[in-house]
């Protein structure tokens, strides 16, 4: 029988969902977070002990221990680990052991990039799962219908959203691996920007077994270094231009439609329901990546027009009247661009965005990109910066920036809790406004805390 596991902070999106497949999977699970949530009530449900609150006597004498790159070394449940000599786990190790156990047993597809991998594998476990063929997955958001983030199915295919953010990365090697786009970001990790970033993915792709297949946007600039650097690799390329896999006769709008080319003959169309060009190349990465698998592609191309999209990506969360109000997770200069891009592009008039910058090294660092990310807002509403654990050693503050914002664009500081925010600014939306919190914080209860404002007037 195998060790039991336990997550020291097991409510997290990514930790929650391992959790999951593992009780899926008939392991034994257990595990703790500062406060309960959805997230660990629907562990529980599956039939674990998660205790509220970190404390070294929740820890089984003999387990597994997983952690996350979150924890602290002063966490008592993790001293307490240490001291046993338990075996210790980052959550990355725990899903490369997954994917290590599946090998030759089924297809590991892992998707990856600097924007839009969470997306892109939960669009991939729709559409499989939708489509009958019972697919394995881990991904970083709740997936629309199958209202989870994990499952441990019974098909040929193992479905995972693969994070660079920290350099784990390097520990996967999928059958088929799919490069969305490699931006600056995590400046907190990759000290040389995109240098140290653009090493990490040559690393990741020269690891890979020799027969496994490389599916790349070749219209994204880091992409197109990457490719440079890996001149001895078979790339599969995707786009809207010059590509293996092309897109083409596009059409736009609250929904979107378009024709799939390969290798310059007409392969399918597809629909979809939701927006954006961001979109096109989400559901063309999804697709090739299935096509390439080997599979009859007529199972899932009707069900990719039923994806509403992932939770907090362009999720509506709230009507009050006729201002509707947007919940999205973007968080990075190119994320936002393409969340207002498409809000215009779905007809909205007046577009007010609130933005809560996510980590101080982040908004340092991209600053200027940052400025120019606006373009499609109306008007800028900035909270306070989201640290995430980080410690204010860059100097800024959100004041800061928008005193520099306001010379292009109106814009507003608006300070405290997203309750404050709020209540500060329902007094400044007019009728047909429409409303979209950016960011990866707590920005996410802006349309509940809008609504609760609405009741008390």
């Amino acid at each position: 029988m195998n060790k039991p596991y336990y997550f020291i902070a097991v409510g997290g999106i990514g930790m929650s969902g391992l959790a999951k497949y593992l009780l899926e999977a008939g392991e034994i699970v257990s595990g703790s977070d500062i406060a309960p949530s959805k997230y660990t009530k629907e562990i529980e449900e599956k039939g674990a002990k998660v205790f509220i609150g970190h404390d070294e006597n929740n820890l089984p004498d003999d387990c597994i221990v997983v952690v996350s790159s979150a924890i602290k070394e002063d966490n008592p449940e993790l001293k307490k680990a240490k001291k046993l000599g338990l075996k210790i786990y980052h959550r990355s190790d725990l899903l490369a052991e997954i994917s290590k156990k599946i090998e030759g047993k089924k297809c590991f597809i892992g998707y990856s990039g600097t924007h839009g991998k969470t997306t892109t594998s939960g669009m991939a476990a729709y559409v499989l799962s939708k489509g009958n063929l019972s697919p394995d997955f881990v991904v970083g958001g709740i997936v629309p219908e199958l209202h989870t983030n994990a499952s441990s199915g019974s098909g040929r295919y193992f479905v995972a959203e693969l994070d660079e953010s920290d350099g784990t990365i390097l520990k996967y090697s999928p059958d088929i691996c799919v490069v969305n786009n490699l931006e600056k970001d995590h400046t907190d990790f990759y000290k040389d920007g995109i240098n140290s970033l653009l090493k990490t993915f040559e690393t990741y792709l020269n690891n890979l077994r020799s027969d496994a297949k490389i599916l790349i946007n070749n219209d994204n600039l880091g992409n197109v270094e990457l490719m440079k650097m890996c001149k001895g690799k078979n790339f599969i390329t995707y786009g809207l231009n010059d590509a293996d896999y092309v897109a083409k006769n596009i059409q736009y709008g609250k929904t979107t439609s378009f024709d799939i080319y390969k290798n310059n003959e007409f392969l399918c169309k597809l629909e979809l329901c939701i927006s954006g060009e961001h979109n096109v190349y989400n559901a063309l990465a999804v697709l090739a990546s299935i096509n390439e698998a080997g599979e009859d592609i007529n199972l899932v191309i009707p069900h990719f027009k039923t994806f509403i999209g992932m939770g907090r990506r362009m999720q509506k969360v709230a009507q009050i009247k006729d201002i509707e109000i947007y919940d999205d997770y973007a968080h990075h200069p190119t994320e936002i661009k393409a969340s207002l891009s498409t809000l215009k592009l779905m007809g909205y008039k007046k577009i007010v965005a609130v933005f809560q910058p996510h980590r101080y090294s982040r908004l340092k660092s991209l600053w200027n990109d940052f400025l120019n990310a606006f373009d499609n807002a109306d008007e800028v509403y900035v909270t306070d910066i989201y640290a995430a654990s980080e410690k204010n050693t860059a100097g800024i503050n959100s004041q800061m920036f928008v005193d520099e914002l306001e010379k292009k664009k109106k814009c507003k500081y608006l300070s405290g809790s997203i309750k404050d925010v709020a209540i500060k600014l329902l007094p400044e939306l007019t009728s047909g406004d429409v409303v979209v919190g950016l960011g990866a914080g707590t920005i996410t209860s802006l349309g509940k805390e809008l609504e609760e404002e609405v009741k008390v007037k």
